[in-house]
């Protein structure tokens, strides 16, 4: 039984970035990462299969951080394939170029490394990173990343004992290499076999609480496609943050978390001196796969017993009530000492009204996925490369429409342009029987609304103008809508996708460009130097052009 423990707050720092263009504040600190990207035996379901390790890691080593730490973290892929970390909840101020995805950063080529360069500017929380390209998210390379507040800042509880990373997600046995060539080929991909407790099967995983200490759990979803609930045989979990917000502090005795999505929770060792059970299962599937670890009481005189916890039904109207129930604390500091209510959302008039639909179908007889029947497809130049050198042919802006159209699904490199500062609502309708799950990257978002049936503008008499949480991945539950607001106030071109990652590969997103006529190094910052280029960029000049 492997135990779960506390990676330390010592980071290498092995990255020379003196020709680097540095960009962040001198009197933040900076922490180094170096990181060897490999492939490397694994057996998270008894069975030996290749992974993408970090270090020699799976999953990879945390990051630990503070609010406005400068993180450098070189990555030397040595794959035989392109490579690209992205950073889930990370919002990257004024600076996609570091985003991570194929819109608007050149993948790592093999033997190669590259620096990316990220301010965790005025956020707090739990996050994780991920592998953005060819599904390699099927074969690891994930992490934990949280951001502490700085020691100035007040957090509304006491501190914790000790604060563990709990990474949690859907598994296939097969070889990520077989996943990918199963969509290529226009196919679905099966049930999977498994579900992962930071990299390991049933009961391969141990959380160690003193009696009587309370313990904060990090707890991220970071599989492929499905909805998981998580629960601690006998215990309350207390909510205290979701995805940078301090929350209404609720006790739960299970939480759903979809995919993409991040929950701090703290634990109790209030029971009696034995092990427990920690559950987690797949929500909303008729078959229902199960796995377990372990809470272990340092002075534990018995192991795990009795029934494993079970979890609520595959009924959504439970999970609805529990997602209204999160809300933002008004009365707690953010990464400001300000209180995190003080921004009146409610009282910001909406600009503009954007309704997004997914739908699935054939094209040319492969299996695709669209959001308003637009099906993305990379194209040869990452857009926001395309857009700083002003290469045209690339992609248009207005290529998706900001309603659902009644066209057949079509391909293109769709990209929804937007004013920056604009103050927008987003509609996510959902028409299938499935649960989704969306996410915008560079940003945070208020959850205004979520119901059943089809929304209108009626559905805003229903919305919370006071209190909804701030997060940046939301579900939409089946036959169902959910609203969000959201302030643009970060300029670049940001990745809008569904989080059931198949379906973000085979074209459910797009890239929302958040522009402004100004060109100023106060909106937006400049092309790093160390900025790999490729497709119709390659030869381009580095130097800025202002």
């Amino acid at each position: 039984m492997g135990a779960l423990r506390l990676r330390g707050h010592l980071f290498p720092c092995v990255v020379l970035f003196s020709t680097l263009l540095v960009f962040v504040s001198a009197e933040d600190p900076y922490l180094f990462f170096d990181w060897n990207i490999t492939y490397g035996d694994i057996y998270p379901l008894g069975v030996k299969q290749q992974g993408i390790l970090i270090n020699g890691e799976f999953p990879g080593p945390d990051i630990n951080s503070v609010t406005n730490n400068n993180l450098v973290i070189n990555v030397h892929n040595s794959l035989a394939e392109p490579f690209l970390l992205s950073w889930n909840g990370v919002q990257q101020r004024k600076n996609s170029y570091e985003d991570g995805v194929w819109g608007t950063t050149c993948p790592i080529p093999p033997g190669k490394n590259f620096t990316y360069i990220l301010q965790v500017k005025d956020q707090i929380g739990s996050f994780y990173y991920y592998p953005s390209l060819a599904f390699h998210k099927a074969a690891g390379a994930f992490g934990g990343l949280r951001i502490l507040s700085r020691p100035l800042i007040p957090v509304p509880f006491p501190e914790p004992t000790g604060d563990f990373t709990v990474l949690i997600g859907d598994w296939y046995k097969a070889h990520h290499k077989t996943l990918k060539a199963l969509l290529d080929g226009g196919h679905r991909l099966p049930f999977p076999d498994g579900i992962l407790i930071n990299g390991r099967g049933t009961n391969d995983t141990s959380l160690t609480f003193e009696p009587g200490k309370t313990y904060r759990l990090r707890i991220s979803n970071v599989g492929l496609e499905h909805s998981l609930n998580f629960r601690i045989q006998g215990h309350q979990m207390k909510l205290v943050e979701v995805e940078g917000t301090h929350t209404v502090q609720s006790m739960y005795s299970s939480l759903d978390i979809h995919v993409g999505q991040s929950y701090s929770v703290l634990v109790t060792a209030d029971q009696s001196a034995q092990d427990y059970y920690i559950a987690v299962s797949t929500r909303f599937t008729s078959k229902v796969l199960t796995t377990t670890g372990i809470l272990h009481y340092s002075n534990s005189k018995k192991g795990v017993s009795g029934p494993i916890p079970t979890g609520p039904t595959t009924e959504t109207g439970w999970s609805l009530s529990q997602a209204r129930s999160i809300r933002t604390n008004l009365t707690a500091s953010g990464p400001r000492p300000n209180p995190q209510g003080s921004y009146h959302y409610g009282k910001v008039n909406v600009s503009r009204t954007i309704k997004l639909v997914s739908s699935a179908g054939q094209i040319d007889g492969k299996q695709r996925y669209a959001v308003n029947r637009v099906s993305f497809i990379p194209a040869d130049t990452p857009l926001k490369l395309a857009d700083y050198f002003n290469i045209s042919g690339v992609f248009r802006v207005g290529s998706i429409s900001d309603k659902p159209t009644h066209e057949k699904i079509y391909t293109d490199t769709s990209v929804m342009g937007a004013d920056y500062r604009a103050f927008v609502e987003i509609v996510f309708q959902n028409r299938e029987n499935i649960v989704q799950s969306w996410h915008i990257n560079g940003y945070s978002f208020w959850v205004v609304g979520m119901d059943g049936g089809v929304w209108t503008r009626a559905s805003r008499k229903e919305y919370n103008l006071i209190d909804a949480v701030s997060r940046c991945t939301v579900q939409v539950y089946p036959k169902s809508w959910t609203a969000i607001y959201i302030a643009l106030d970060n300029v670049g071109m940001w990745n809008v996708r569904s989080e059931f990652w198949a379906r973000q590969y085979l074209g459910q997103q797009f890239y929302l460009r958040v522009y402004t006529p100004v060109h100023s190094l106060r909106d937006e910052y400049l092309l790093p130097k160390n900025a790999l280029l490729c497709g119709r960029a390659q030869g381009k000049k580095l130097e800025p052009s202002v």
